[in-house]
């Protein structure tokens, strides 16, 4: 009797070791199950929010390529990732900020599609102007910022007389920065020469310059 009870001292320990030491381990796997189902649960949010936003855009560019459906089909305009681009050569004479009637005339032919897209999503029209690379030589302007700013404020100003309210549009200019092409030849530089109109998000900081 006194030996089962030496027996009974001697085991007792073992058991109480291995149940701490199973309780350790099933709380350590309760925690790493947590983590990864809580990753899990975060990149499937990450997930739908980027299918999400790909959804808008996809919509946003669709609804884009509609309003311009005809200026589109005449290749007088570009869409590309929700910018219109506008070849320079249709705008200005080279090294001009002064536009040319079939300039004006196609810029006139989007102003109520345009403005029709930007009020039903509320948003505003940004009006960048872009160069090519070669420095100008003599004339009014000073560098080709200054011309890509001109020829920016000179379609803006169009777009607000032929019916764009003025609260929609502002223009902003680049220079010889952000090239389609690399200015390795005449016809890359022509390309660069464009004038381009993207629709942005209006925010609550959101401040339209002045076009006076």
């Amino acid at each position: 009797m006194e030996d089962s009870d030496i027996g009974m001292e001697h085991t007792a320990p073992v058991w109480t070791v291995f149940g701490d030491l199973m309780s350790g381990l099933l709380g350590a796997f309760m925690l790493i199950l947590l983590g990864v189902v809580g990753v899990q649960m975060e990149l499937a949010s990450h997930l739908q929010d980027e299918v999400k936003r790909r959804q808008i855009e996809e919509q946003r560019r669709m609804s884009l390529e509609k309003a311009l459906a005809v200026p589109l089909a005449t290749g007088r305009i570009t869409l590309n990732n929700g910018r219109i681009g506008i070849s320079g050569q249709v705008l200005f004479s080279l090294n001009s900020d002064k536009l040319q009637p079939e300039g004006k005339q196609l810029l006139n032919s989007l102003v109520m599609p345009l403005r029709a897209y930007l009020t039903a999503r509320d948003e505003l029209l940004m009006v960048s102007g872009f160069t090519d690379d070669k420095p100008i030589q003599g004339g009014r302007f000073a560098d080709n910022l200054e011309l890509s700013a001109q020829r920016a404020l000179t379609v803006t100003r169009t777009l607000i007389d032929d019916g764009m309210p003025s609260s929609m549009v502002f223009s902003a200019a680049f220079g010889a920065e952000h090239p389609i092409k690399p200015n390795s030849d005449d016809t890359s530089r022509a390309q660069n020469r464009r004038v381009e109109m993207a629709p942005v998000p209006k925010t609550s900081d959101t401040k339209i310059p002045s076009h006076g």
